[in-house]
């Protein structure tokens, strides 16, 4: 089990600290889906921290201090919910499974932290 949990939550610390790059670097798939679902751009650089946050929390879990790790993926999870949510309420579904990966990654992060 806690193979488990390390392998599944350094995938979910290596996939938020990608997406938290993309947005600080404003990257062109990133403007245009913020756009699509009617989120400001502006909102991007706070985004990006809550998301490098969240990788950041999850590593100090993994390094000993577990109440942090289960707070950081708590927040990656009701997050991504959020994102989730945003694109169903704009009806954007064709890109739906990018920010559906991410909550299910975090879930698996916070289920596998809970558990070991």
């Amino acid at each position: 089990m806690f193979v488990a949990y390390v392998v599944v939550t350094v995938l979910t610390v290596l996939a938020n600290a990608g997406i938290a790059a993309a947005d600080f670097a404003r990257a062109r798939p990133v403007l245009a889906n913020a756009a699509a679902v009617h989120v400001p751009g502006s909102w991007l650089p706070v985004l990006g921290a809550l998301k490098a946050a969240g990788a950041a929390g999850l590593l100090v879990g993994l390094a000993g201090v577990r109440p942090l790790g289960i707070a950081a993926a708590t927040g990656l999870v009701l997050f991504f919910t959020g994102a989730v949510a945003a694109h169903l309420r704009a009806r954007v579904l064709h890109n739906l499974a990018f920010p559906a990966a991410y909550l299910a990654l975090a879930t698996a992060s916070l289920a596998l932290a809970l558990a070991v």
